[in-house]
Parts: structure tokens; C-alpha cells; sequence
């Protein structure tokens, strides 16, 4: 009975665990439907109870101390979650993800650190994916696809949607004449193309009668098609998220100043996060699926 009663509140340790994910006591307090005062309290009650400081600055990084206790919290509510029966998976969880190419570079590896921080017990495997085009991981725990969102064979979540606009090299463009004032000064342009983007997307926006280019330069890997213009290849029709890193260091850049070139146009298809059934009864995949949600947010 004295053992038992060492065992710290239930509620401190949910709280605890939430404000070390979430790293704000006022989303703490959203999840768990209290006050932001009620989430302080419950931390320094564990603190107190534990005898150990768990948070180390105003910004909710842990402790050392509070790094080792939250893999074992995690871990006991992991195991009070399971049905009886059910064994733990021995050592760090393992977690499987297939993910397009430029969306990991361009926005899930500049993020995925704030993620291993925060769950250290968990060990991400990374690998490529290209669903439009049938380049698959068969055996991953969670998805991120490109597309409309129609899918019948997996469970999915909307991610993040994103809008096209051409955009070229410095050098490209000052060969080509520019920057254009219209739309329709792309015409005898050299234009990249790619079936995750094709240009018709752009064309009907801008109220243009043409038909699919049906010849340039074909890619399927957005980063390879904005790498092939930002060498000067030509003009390439690219998602603004994932163009990012080019735009942001010049490398590619908006072909005039004009609306036709300001502004962009939605994309017809999105990122969505996909899983089979029952793959989140899993804690770990809950949990990057939370977290990669609030990151993109």
C-alpha cells in the first residue's frame, strides 16, 4: 500500500505529458479540456511529488531528468491503453514513413527535430514514396501522399493544400525578355513539366485555351524539376511550400510583377497523411500524427 501511494496522480502525468508534446500550456489546456492554471498546478504537483525539475526554461524544453521520466510515461500509459493481452514491443518504437521526396525535404526535415525532441523513444525510418506514379512503400506505418484525397484503400487526413505558380531562373528570364506582364507572354516558352502539376491547372485559371504541353523536359520529382530550373532549363510550374527553399535563396523566382504572376493559383490536388486500418491504435503513430498536423498548422 505505501508503494501505491508514491505513484504520482493519473491526471499530473496525462498533463505532463501533453505539455511536453504540445509545449504550450494554453494548447495543454485546450486537449485536456482545463484551465491554464489547472496545467501549471498539476506540473509543480508532479514535480513535487517526483522530487525531480522536468521543465528547464520558459519554453517548455526538458530536463535531462525530464526527458528519461517522459519515456516512461509515455510507455505506462502506452501499456495502461492496451487490451489485456497485448505484449510491448521491446527497445524504442519503430516508426515507418513514406513520404514524397520534395515534401520531406522542404518542409518535413526542416520541422522533424522539434518531433525527435520531443519523442526520443521513437525511432523514425524514412523512406521515399511517389503514389502517383506507383512508387510505393508497402510496408510503412503512415503515408504522405500527393493527390485529390480520393482514397478507398487506406484511412487519410488532410495535411496542408497548396497553391502553383511558374517560376524560372534569374537567367532564364532575363534571356526569355522578361519579367512578362501576361499570361500569354509564356507562349514559345520552354515549359518543364510534371504530372503531379500539369500546367492546364494554370492555363484555365488565367483563361487560356491551351492544351497540355505535350513536349520539354518531364519530371517526376518536384525538387528535380525546380533544380532543372533553377539551371536554367526553363520555366517550371511549381507548388509555393514546396518551392520554398529555391525561392528563399533566389535561385528561382516569379516571372514578372504583374497579377498574372503574383497570383497563385490552387492546386487541384493536396498533401493528405494515409494508414490502414488500426494503425493508430499505436501510440507512436498517434503521436506523429498529431504533431505533424500542429506543424503544418
Amino acid at each position: 500500500m505505501a508503494a501505491t501511494a508514491r505513484i504520482p496522480p493519473i491526471q499530473c502525468l496525462l498533463t505532463f505529458e501533453a505539455l511536453a508534446r504540445l509545449r504550450s500550456v494554453t494548447l495543454a489546456a485546450d486537449e485536456l479540456c482545463v484551465t491554464p492554471s489547472a496545467v501549471s498546478h498539476r506540473v509543480r504537483q508532479l514535480e513535487q511529488s517526483i522530487g525531480t525539475k522536468l521543465f528547464g526554461r520558459a519554453d517548455f524544453s526538458l530536463t535531462t531528468e525530464g526527458s528519461e521520466y517522459l519515456a516512461h510515461v509515455r510507455e505506462g500509459l502506452a501499456m495502461l491503453g492496451r487490451f489485456p493481452g497485448a505484449q510491448p514491443a521491446p527497445g524504442k518504437r519503430k516508426l515507418r514513413l513514406a513520404v514524397t521526396p520534395t515534401f520531406a525535404r522542404a518542409i518535413l526535415i526542416p520541422r522533424l527535430r522539434q518531433f525527435t525532441e520531443a519523442y526520443p523513444e521513437i525511432d523514425l525510418l524514412l523512406q521515399v514514396s511517389i503514389p502517383l506514379l506507383d512508387v510505393v512503400a508497402e510496408d510503412a506505418d503512415l503515408m504522405v501522399r500527393f493527390g485529390a484525397g480520393r482514397y478507398a484503400d487506406v484511412e487519410h487526413l488532410l495535411l496542408a493544400r497548396d497553391e502553383v505558380t511558374p517560376l524560372a531562373a534569374p537567367s532564364y528570364l532575363r534571356e526569355a525578355g522578361g519579367p512578362f506582364t501576361q499570361a500569354e507572354d509564356l507562349e514559345g516558352q520552354r515549359l518543364l513539366r510534371s504530372a503531379l502539376d500539369p500546367w492546364r491547372t494554370w492555363f484555365a485559371a488565367r483563361k487560356l485555351d491551351w492544351p497540355e504541353p505535350g513536349e520539354g523536359s518531364q519530371f517526376n520529382d518536384v525538387g528535380l524539376m525546380c533544380d532543372a530550373a533553377a539551371a536554367g532549363m526553363g520555366i517550371a510550374l511549381v507548388r509555393l511550400k514546396l518551392a520554398a527553399p529555391w525561392l528563399d535563396s533566389g535561385a528561382l523566382v516569379r516571372l514578372g510583377t504583374t497579377p498574372a504572376f503574383t497570383d497563385s493559383v490552387p492546386s487541384p490536388h493536396a498533401h493528405y497523411l494515409c494508414w490502414r486500418t488500426g494503425t493508430m491504435d499505436r501510440w507512436e503513430c498517434a503521436a506523429f500524427s498529431d504533431w505533424l498536423r500542429q506543424a503544418l498548422a
